[in-house]
């Protein structure tokens, strides 16, 4: 029974510390970078068509939610601390 629990907790320690050499992981990132790099898939034309219409429209509407909240606040710091005419 203990000999499982000792086992279990082996599992769960830490990893040990990596003795590779600089080079050795640099190598090894070069490769996990590649690999990665391969699963990539490009999108067909329709699919980019379809994102660029969809970031132009989001990035108009924040534009134009940006401005507003820009003249309202830049009205009311007017309102505030600008001392009324005086008649």
């Amino acid at each position: 029974m203990s000999d499982t629990a000792a086992s279990d907790s082996n599992d769960m320690r830490a990893p040990k510390a990596d003795n590779r050499g600089i080079f050795a992981k640099i190598a090894l990132f070069l490769r996990q970078v590649v690999s990665e790099l391969k699963k990539v898939v490009t999108p067909t034309k329709k699919e980019w068509v379809n994102y660029t219409i969809t970031v132009l429209c989001f990035v108009i509407i924040v534009m134009l939610i940006v401005s507003a909240l820009d003249f309202l606040f830049g009205n009311a710091s007017i309102f505030v601390f600008t001392e009324p005419l005086e008649q």
